[in-house]
């Protein structure tokens, strides 16, 4: 973008997120906190368009890491995908946290929006879609 004045976006963030980034500039050398975000919305953007071209029937694992105390959101989010979950693992992390692990077979857009119903979920830590 040579040349070309970038436009100005305001967002919030809580005081965790931005020892998070600072701790990010200065481990991996990004100039600013902006270079930080840029780099974050690039690596969601890739991975929504890598979604949007799965198609057909496929196979594909849901990482899926949370408090313990929002099992039950989990679970009950779980139900509404049950024709697609083959396998599911749940394990502590530690004292407070748990990881689950979903194997997913079946049509490409319910397993895309299995996914987008636990990332669009603020409780969760980390949701993560590996196709298969």
């Amino acid at each position: 973008m040579l040349n070309s004045i970038l436009p100005i976006i305001s967002i919030s963030l809580n005081d965790d997120i931005i020892n998070d980034i600072d701790k990010l500039q200065k481990n991996l050398g990004f100039t600013g906190r902006s270079e930080i975000v840029r780099a974050g919305l690039r690596n969601i953007i890739a991975e929504q368009k890598e979604r949007d071209i799965l198609q057909g029937k496929l196979a594909a694992l849901l990482l899926i890491i949370h408090q313990e105390r929002d099992d039950d959101q989990v679970t009950n989010m779980r139900h509404d995908f049950e024709e697609i979950v083959t396998t599911h693992i749940h394990s502590k992390i530690d004292q407070d946290r748990c990881v689950e692990l979903f194997l997913l077979k079946g049509d490409a857009e319910l397993i895309r929006n299995m996914t987008k119903k636990f990332q669009t979920n603020k409780k969760l830590e980390h949701v993560k879609l590996i196709a298969m």
